[in-house]
């Protein structure tokens, strides 16, 4: 049984007086314990389906069912709710709070679940145990590096035990060598942990570390990564 599912989602945006349908009628399954990569040309709307999956954006049309709930269906209250107990979401550029600590990042999340102190402490510590920065749990964001900000990210998306993970670029902002410290990290947590993944790239030696990988062009899935760089011209970014 799929852990995510599109039907027939189409999802348009206003700019002035176009109107532009960056998904057009997708369908799409994602079976638990994937690890999913997406690419495509720029603003093929891979962004996009991320904030769908993840409640943030509702589409246009269809239907979208995460762990056996169609969340197309629920109020922006039912979502945050959903949101906390089922997804986590690893950013690009962090988004870590600046006056809090590692830590208190990582916690963040579990205060919108109902735990005891004791319980929610044992989370956050496993959370930053499995990224490798239970040392780092007192240190603030300016405090440490770029990788280490992103484990932070990543604990914050793993601690509530989510079902699926969704990854916006996660090392498009890190340089090589860390890069290849997070892809090996987001390896670990899906075969560990068994996490269902969905993450977005630019980068192919990035969608390589996925078990399957998607290009999203046109409106269409394409499951071959050289498809799309045939298809891109040479200047063409493949930027969500």
């Amino acid at each position: 049984m799929a852990i995510v599912e599109l039907r027939n989602v189409s999802k348009r945006f206003r700019k002035g007086d176009e109107t532009i349908t960056p998904l057009d009628e997708i369908s799409l399954e994602v079976q638990a314990g994937d690890f999913v990569s997406l690419m495509g040309p720029s603003g093929t709307g891979k962004s996009t389906l991320l904030n769908l999956v993840s409640g943030i954006d509702r589409p246009d049309s269809g239907t979208i069912l995460v762990n056996g709930t169609e969340i197309t269906r629920l109020s922006r209250g039912q979502l945050a709710d959903w949101r906390a107990q089922n997804l986590g979401y690893i950013f690009q550029t962090h988004n870590l709070i600046p006056v809090l600590t590692a830590y208190e990042n990582v916690e963040l999340p579990t205060l919108l679940l109902k735990l005891t102190s004791d319980a929610r402490q044992k989370r956050v510590e496993l959370a930053l145990e499995a990224v490798g920065l239970s040392d780092r749990a007192n240190h603030y964001p300016r405090q440490l590096s770029g990788g280490q900000e992103q484990r932070v990210g990543i604990a914050r998306a793993i601690v509530a035990h989510p079902q699926v993970v969704v990854a916006d670029e996660p090392t498009g902002s890190l340089d090589s060598e860390t890069s290849g410290q997070i892809q090996d990290l987001l390896k670990r947590l899906n075969r560990e942990l068994n996490i269902t993944m969905l993450m977005v790239t630019h980068d192919a030696g990035v969608a390589a570390i996925a078990n399957r990988q998607l290009i999203l062009n046109r409106g269409k899935f394409v499951e071959s990564p050289s498809v799309a760089i045939r298809q891109e011209s040479p200047d063409a970014g493949l930027c969500p």
